[in-house]
């Protein structure tokens, strides 16, 4: 599942007459930089979550002219974020383990990052599976760090620590159902990983390679340079 329903109001005004998903990065749109790493890494369906400039960004998929499949899990009605908008695709994603990506994320990737999650997800031990970054050296991000990693992948929450290694990068295996409990309506995914990481079912692999966070328009301007410098 690619969440691309936001407003994208830190991208203004490149977000004034398009989604944040349509923002290009070197050339290529947000959108088309996240489902081209789904189909390297096999996916073949991808649902897509839409609401601003909702008919646009149909257009663009439909007009893709390569995999991944799209299904569109459609928001224009009420912005859902992120476990909203898992909960209302349920019906949409099967069975299967699913990945959840955001599209404000871009990377230069020196080893096989997806497959790297692939391989760590174990559905009888985890909830959830989070591809990190780590925060030094990273584009666009201003944290403190998410999390602390185990040595056996387990994840732990920054809390009241002044600063974590690593940041959640914007791609994470689940259930299709992890969402299903959740309220009605609008809300995060945050919480429920809070309650995994604290039952020891939330887990993580780190990324071999350079990450870039493509939230405002600074840091787009900077992952353009990051990427043109190595091509």
């Amino acid at each position: 599942m690619v969440l691309a329903a936001g407003l994208g109001t830190r991208m203004r005004p490149l977000t004034n007459d398009r989604p944040k998903a349509l923002v290009e990065v070197a050339g290529k749109a947000l959108i088309d930089h996240v489902l081209d790493r789904l189909a390297e890494a096999g996916v073949q369906r991808a649902v897509v979550n839409v609401h601003w400039f909702a008919d646009r960004l149909e257009s663009h998929l439909a007009a893709r002219g390569r995999g991944p499949d799209i299904v569109v899990s459609d928001e224009r009605a009420e912005l859902l974020e992120t476990g909203g908008g898992l909960r209302k695709a349920r019906p949409l994603l099967g069975d299967d383990p699913v990945f959840v990506a955001n599209i404000d994320s871009v990377w230069i990737d020196r080893g096989d990052a997806l497959s790297d999650l692939i391989r760590l997800w174990d559905p009888d031990r985890m909830d959830a599976a989070l591809l990190l970054a780590r925060r030094e050296g990273s584009i666009g991000f201003e944290g403190d760090g998410d999390f602390f990693l185990g040595d056996d992948g387990a994840l732990t929450f920054r809390g009241d620590a002044p600063a974590a290694p690593y940041a959640y990068m914007g791609v994470h295996i689940t259930r299709p159902g992890y969402a299903d409990g959740g309220p009605n309506g609008a809300f995060s995914l945050s919480p429920l990983w809070r309650r995994s990481a604290a039952e020891g079912r939330l887990f993580g692999c780190v990324l071999d390679g350079d990450w870039m966070h493509v939230g405002d328009p600074q840091a787009r301007n900077d992952a353009e340079a990051r990427l043109k410098g190595a091509g």
